[in-house]
């Protein structure tokens, strides 16, 4: 049996049989572009495979060694890779900055963070293992250009129409480009080295030639903006950089706009620090202790047990011990199963986080119910189970050797859920008034109750719902 088939094998006994199939015929049979930065969601929905066992599967193959998972800073401008690293460790900039947008932007793990997979070379060498190598237009799509980006398949030819000209240039080489500049806006870009310069080809035409000439280096920087005529240019480009450079003089009217501007789900880093299989998997390896990422939305979901204390003067520690263990099992699968992940579990408590308030009302409806059938089999109420949720901004941190959240959405979350009777879902107005939560809520035939209510340690009254 080859090493590929071994590591397949193993992946079966952890992942879905499926989606691990079709991730073997990926490797095998897909062309080379496919099996760089792969998009899990759009592989799921190309595949029509479940997102959460496809998410599950990939990162399981990554652990493996069958891909390299690569965590990338996005401009929310074109699409383009600012910055790109092995864990989330390597985000350690306060503001990154996007020349061809001529915009800077403080990263959130919301939308501007992908977590993508590239097959590993001891499994398939695929050309993006060298992007230097890479063609101009190649490295557009596969290494400037984000797994969100949708890129048509007819982007050769859309650049025949919007790129004057464009040079592949060695590391300290120049060269010397003619063309004639369209009375239109015009931008020189290099995809390596993220150098940009506008020029705004405006006035009357002229038969005299222009001049420019630009430098590249590693600072990643714009130029300011240029006036020329339209008419002919020699547009002179020195290299000073240790890499192979590919700028090209770009025409921005319509064509380009659109270009940059289609986009299509993909796996953002919010969602995988979400996600149970991850936290399983990379429990110690995912921030460095000072690192403070900003999340601008997440849900939380607290629970909690009514009563443990006499549930194990009543029953015992040995029957109570099994029920509360009983409890922690269907609370993580259901917490799992709706794209969700424990981050932690403090006595009888439970703390999960979902991406979206949809997921978690969901959970905490199943949770319910869950509960309810567990007592059921027992023939009385043992477990008594309080939730609460709320939705918000935070910050993602290492506390105590795992990665976990700060921040006032997390102590609202805590303290709603401090209101609830047992079987009462408390939840906040950012929660129940989600469109997408609230139909959850009236699929069950559900009608929440608003309060006004204020929380300890909080200044404002807030709006909190009880889901009967």
């Amino acid at each position: 049996m080859s090493e590929d088939q071994t590591l397949f094998t193993i992946l079966r006994q952890s992942a879905d049989g499926a989606v691990a199939d079709a991730i073997e015929r990926l490797i095998h049979e897909a062309p080379d572009r496919e099996l760089n930065r792969v998009n899990a969601l759009a592989f799921a929905a190309k595949n029509g495979l479940d997102e959460e066992r496809t998410i599950a599967a990939f990162l399981h193959a990554a652990r493996l060694g069958i891909f390299e998972m690569s965590w990338n800073v996005l401009c929310p401008g074109c699409g383009g890779v600012l910055d790109e690293g092995t864990s989330l460790k390597s985000l350690d900039k306060n503001e990154y900055s996007c020349a061809l947008c001529a915009a800077g932007y403080e990263p959130t793990l919301d939308e501007m963070v992908e977590v993508t997979f590239t097959v590993s070379p001891r499994v398939r060498k695929i050309e993006a293992h060298e992007p230097d190598m890479l063609p101009m237009l190649e490295y557009m799509r596969q290494i400037f250009w984000s797994s969100g980006a949708d890129i048509p398949d007819n982007f050769a030819e859309i650049a025949e129409e919007i790129v004057l000209d464009a040079v592949d240039l060695p590391p300290g080489e120049r060269a010397l480009l003619s063309l004639q500049l369209p009375p239109e806006f015009v931008i020189v870009f290099d995809p390596v080295t993220h150098a940009a310069q506008f020029i705004h080809v405006k006035g009357e035409p002229t038969r005299e030639r222009q001049n420019l000439a630009l430098v590249l280096n590693d600072t990643h920087t714009q130029n300011e903006e240029l006036e020329l005529r339209p008419g002919p240019l020699r547009l002179s480009i020195e290299n000073r950089t240790q890499r192979r450079a590919l700028p090209a003089v770009w025409v921005a009217g319509d064509t380009l706009p659109e270009l940059v501007g289609k986009r299509r789900p993909f796996l953002t880093a919010k969602r995988l620090l979400t996600n149970q299989t991850f936290r399983d998997l990379y429990r110690t390896d995912t921030l460095d202790v000072d690192q403070r990422l900003k999340i601008t939305s997440l849900t939380f979901l607290f629970t909690d047990l009514k009563g443990s204390t006499e549930l194990y003067e009543r029953v015992g520690d040995l029957v109570a011990y099994d029920l509360v263990r009983a409890h922690f099992h269907v609370l993580n699968e259901i917490v799992a199963s709706e794209a969700g992940a424990v981050v932690k579990t403090i006595g009888d408590a439970v703390m999960a986080t979902f991406p979206t308030p949809d997921h978690a009302i969901s959970a905490a409806l199943r949770m319910r119910e869950a509960m309810r059938s567990l007592n059921e089999e027992r023939g009385r109420e043992e477990l008594l189970l309080k939730i609460g949720l709320h939705e918000g901004p935070c910050l993602a941190v290492m506390l105590n050797d795992r990665q976990d959240y700060f921040g006032q959405t997390v102590n609202i979350a805590s303290r709603v859920q401090g209101l609830a009777m047992s079987r009462s879902i408390f939840a906040t107005g950012r929660v129940v008034e989600n469109p997408d939560a609230f139909k959850v809520i009236e699929t069950h035939g559900l009608s929440p109750m608003l309060q006004k209510t204020a929380l300890r340690g909080i200044n404002d009254e807030l709006s909190i719902y009880e889901i009967p």
